[in-house]
């Protein structure tokens, strides 16, 4: 790649915006199990393999204030609560399957031993 000296700068661009929501850990996967329909808390633990609660939680919270996800308590018994994607969090999915296939196709390439790729 050649350089480009008349890079505009990217701090306050709506691509910094939109990684600092995107850009944190499990977001994306959330976000792309919420993308096939509505799940419970429960259900997204399950499908997100490794997130615990705390961070789960956390992680719908902060979808929910960027106007990604909504949650509704439906009443029970037992009371249950489920999250679906809004229209704007909708829209974000092709692009994650898109983002997705791209990290398969250029990313997850076989790890090369450090000694042999030294040489």
């Amino acid at each position: 790649m050649g350089e480009n000296d008349d890079a505009a700068p990217v701090c306050d661009s709506a691509i910094t915006l939109a990684f600092s929501v995107l850009g944190k850990r499990w977001n994306g996967m959330i976000l792309s199990v919420l993308g096939t329909g509505v799940a419970t808390f429960v259900g997204l633990r399950k499908a997100v393999s490794g997130i615990s609660d705390t961070v789960l939680a956390e992680r719908l919270l902060e979808l929910a204030e960027a106007e990604l996800v909504t949650r509704a308590v439906v009443e029970g018994p037992p009371v249950t609560v489920r999250y679906e994607l809004t229209p704007a969090g909708q829209e974000l999915v092709p692009m994650i399957s898109q983002l997705g296939t791209w990290a398969k196709r250029n990313l997850a390439k076989p790890a090369v031993p450090a000694e042999q790729g030294a040489r």
